[in-house]
């Protein structure tokens, strides 16, 4: 048998990307990586795509030194209380789940591995992910380093308190939805003033990334240069004092503010 050194319990979207990620890295080799999912065509699709080895059962990765827990908040109680005879005391126990802290891990392991908690987002999938990351009670920096090296893979990463963990689910956990949804009414614009839709498309997504981009490179914030692009009495300044008219600030801000809120409460 492999000698598997990171076990993932889950074989969604997200940890897909992850493993993408690991693989084309090269941080880990794909023969020391095993993936439990219980949906058959999720394991063929992981096995086929990937190259690794899949089962249905959580012992074999749960088992391993490294574990990655990436199943859904409502999922995880089942989950922890499965793998708590399974866990190395030493092992490190990464978990992605929205709203579960360190601490609720911890407790359903019985105390067994050391726990580092991370928020990526759906960005990761193209290799421009964006995860945080923070410590349990007993996860020590050495930890905390092979799960930024992990998350590395597929973007950029910061390192929070726990008590950041629900604004940052909220800010970019979801964030990726938000910009979609901005995009999608810039499309509707566009053919509403009489653009074909592939055209609104093209237009919209390229002027969404580029700012996005111009806006990473630039190291300016963000209304410096908006003010830039708003010459006085233009287009521009016309669509913005619109948009303020309508609160749209204020409504993503709202947005958010109930997106951490729903976060906190997954967590209890």
């Amino acid at each position: 048998m492999a000698d598997y050194q990171l076990g993932v319990i889950g074989g969604g979207n997200m940890a897909e990307a992850l493993l993408r990620g690991v693989i084309g890295s090269v941080v880990l080799a794909r023969n020391t990586i095993v993936v439990s999912d219980p949906a058959a065509e999720r394991r063929r699709h992981l096995s086929n795509t990937l190259r690794l080895m899949c089962v249905p059962q959580n012992a074999v990765p749960g088992g391993c030194p490294h574990v990655l827990l990436a199943v859904k908040p409502q999922a995880m109680p089942a989950v922890l209380d499965e793998l708590a005879p399974v866990v190395g005391d030493d092992a490190l126990v990464i978990s992605i789940a929205a709203g579960i802290t360190t601490r609720f891990v911890d407790e359903r392991l019985k105390g067994r591995g050391r726990v580092v908690r991370v928020m990526p987002n759906m960005p990761m999938l193209a290799g421009e992910g964006m995860s945080a990351l923070c410590v349990g009670a007993r996860a020590g920096d050495e930890d905390l380093h092979w799960a930024e090296r992990l998350f590395a893979t597929g973007g950029r990463t910061v390192v929070v308190d726990e008590d950041m963990m629900d604004a940052v689910t909220a800010l970019s956990g979801s964030g990726p939805a938000y910009l979609l949804y901005l995009i999608e009414a810039m499309i509707a614009a566009g053919v509403a003033e009489g653009l074909p839709q592939e055209t609104a498309a093209v237009l919209a997504t390229q002027t969404c990334l580029g700012a996005s981009r111009l806006l990473a490179d630039s190291g300016e914030r963000p209304e410096v240069l908006r003010a830039r692009v708003t010459s006085p009495g233009g287009t521009t300044q016309r669509a913005i004092e619109t948009m303020d008219s309508f609160g749209m600030k204020a409504s993503l801000i709202a947005a958010i503010r109930a997106a951490a809120e729903r976060s906190r409460e997954l967590g209890k």
